[in-house]
């Protein structure tokens, strides 16, 4: 097939894989096939650096970054101009292309990315995976778990409450209810803790956009740093043939400028993401897409041994800030995690992607912000007071890409201690105003119940002996669910509190 013909079934491709993307988000937890995961697992560098950082070889990791890596070696850097969609959101982004006699930032901007990538791997090979935030794939699903798609809910719901009462629109409401509510969009959908930030992170993504085309491929990103090494020796390549009339157009059309018009209009390999927007501009019909096995020309920007040695400094120094190797224990009293998570093991796996979040039916999983400080950011901690965690549901461990949650079966997770409540008795309805209140205890999922009622006879400040039910937590039965937190009817914080466990 010619280049003309590939060029012109980029952009459908870009669309399929985007569209795929979405339908696995959506259908999260709800369908054994396609994996959720899928991205996840073809992300080289969630694999390298989730192994490096877990010191343990991940079949599904392994194989996955082997396929994305046998890809990029045999056809350059299609990952980033076919398949990812953080990609393909910058293509869809409106972009600024300077004209050839407009400077370009410096060549050396493109070191940018090798030195996080650097960072992120030496960080990785320490036990800290806190970086990876800016994994692309992390980065934008962590974004539409968190921020975009509660919102999006919230705007239907709300569309829907001012709508209702037109006149036969109610019917369709009620229609589009029964069949979205429940499927599609949840029943309930509270707003995630820190999605300002996450938004903010996208947001000035796309609005480097402003200064040039895909500008956080062409210097920031870390994934496209990895793969533009292996894109180094890749087997397919663009060659200019000696009749190259010099018209620059192709330099022109290059979002990722890296088009040399010095250099006789090559392109570096490590940089050139496939786009084949070059093809139809040229004019002479003098450039080529070729197999050729041969590495490509080092260029000033590459990565060198000061950079190197630069990302290891960089990465002791913040290792020592964000506390790769966290101590035993959990210094947090409400640091509950996932169930069956063990804190530095889990610290050493999570890849902060936001999976766990969005298959929690409750979304009592929230993004860390400081109880597990800097080393645990966005990494999953449970919020009882916006959610507890489903006694019949153990969909977190299930749907984890790296297993950082155990893929615990539902009687091995009800089994599971995440923490224990204990009662405030200056709070608690029952203990401080002599007065019945039974939720916790009728709420509780435990077969035996990890509340108890216990009928005691007491003297009122008035003098007056009333007789009420004092709820006791049993320790021994307790596994920390929260759902006794999420449902006390004290307005602000709950009489009954889940702690971490100790």
């Amino acid at each position: 097939m010619r280049a003309q013909s590939w060029h012109r079934m980029r952009p459908w491709i870009q669309i399929v894989s985007f569209l795929l993307f979405l339908l696995l988000f959506m259908t999260a937890g709800r369908v054994p096939w396609p994996p959720t995961d899928l991205y996840f697992l073809l992300d080289p560098l969630v694999g390298i650096a989730g192994m490096l950082a877990s010191r343990h070889l991940l079949p599904t990791l392994l194989l996955g970054t082997f396929i994305a890596l046998a890809v990029t070696l045999a056809l350059g850097r299609v990952w980033c101009g076919w398949i990812c969609p953080l990609g393909t959101t910058l293509d869809w982004t409106p972009g600024r292309q300077p004209r050839l006699d407009q400077c370009d930032p410096s060549p050396h901007w493109r070191q940018a990315k090798y030195f996080l990538l650097g960072l992120i791997l030496i960080m990785a090979l320490m036990g800290s995976l806190t970086l990876l935030i800016l994994d692309p794939i992390t980065l934008l699903y962590r974004a539409l778990a968190t921020a975009l798609w509660p919102g999006l809910v919230h705007l239907i719901t709300g569309a829907e409450s001012a709508l209702y009462q037109v006149p036969l629109l109610g019917v369709l409401i009620d229609a589009f209810e029964a069949a979205a509510r429940g499927p599609i969009l949840p029943l309930y959908q509270p707003l995630y803790r820190g999605n300002v930030l996450v938004l903010s992170l996208l947001g000035l993504i796309l609005a480097l956009n402003a200064i040039r085309k895909r500008f956080w491929c062409r210097y920031l990103c870390p994934l496209g740093a990895l793969l533009g090494l292996a894109s180094k020796v890749a087997w397919l390549r663009r060659v200019v043939e000696e009749g190259c009339i010099d018209c620059h157009l192709c330099a022109r059309a290059c979002p990722m400028g890296t088009i040399d018009p010095a250099r006789g209009h090559e392109s570096d390999p490590s940089e050139c993401t496939m786009c084949l927007d070059c093809v139809p501009v040229c004019l002479s019909s003098e450039q080529h897409f070729v197999g050729h096995w041969r590495p490509a020309a080092w260029r000033s920007y590459d990565p060198s041994r000061r950079q190197v040695l630069a990302s290891a400094g960089a990465a002791l120094a913040l290792v020592g800030l964000f506390g790769a190797e966290p101590a035993t224990g959990r210094e947090h009293p409400y640091l509950i995690r996932p169930p069956g998570a063990r804190e530095n093991d889990f610290l050493a796996k999570c890849i902060r992607c936001g999976i766990c979040m969005r298959v929690c039916p409750t979304s009592g999983l929230q993004p860390s912000l400081g109880e597990a400080g800097w080393a645990g950011l966005w990494t999953p901690v449970l919020i009882p007071r916006l959610g507890y965690c489903d006694y019949a549901c153990n969909a977190c461990g299930q749907a984890c890409p790296v297993g950082a949650i155990p893929p615990l079966s539902l009687e091995e997770k009800r089994q599971a201690v995440i923490g224990h409540a204990y009662i405030d008795r200056d709070r608690c309805i029952p203990w401080a105003d002599l007065r019945d209140c039974i939720v916790c205890e009728e709420m509780c999922p435990i077969p035996d119940k990890a509340v108890v009622l216990e009928e005691t006879e007491i003297r009122a400040p008035d003098g007056v002996v009333v007789r009420v039910r004092l709820p006791h937590v049993v320790r021994d039965q307790c596994i920390g669910c929260g759902i006794c937190e999420y449902y006390c009817p004290l307005n602000g914080e709950a009489a009954i509190r889940v702690y971490a466990p100790t």
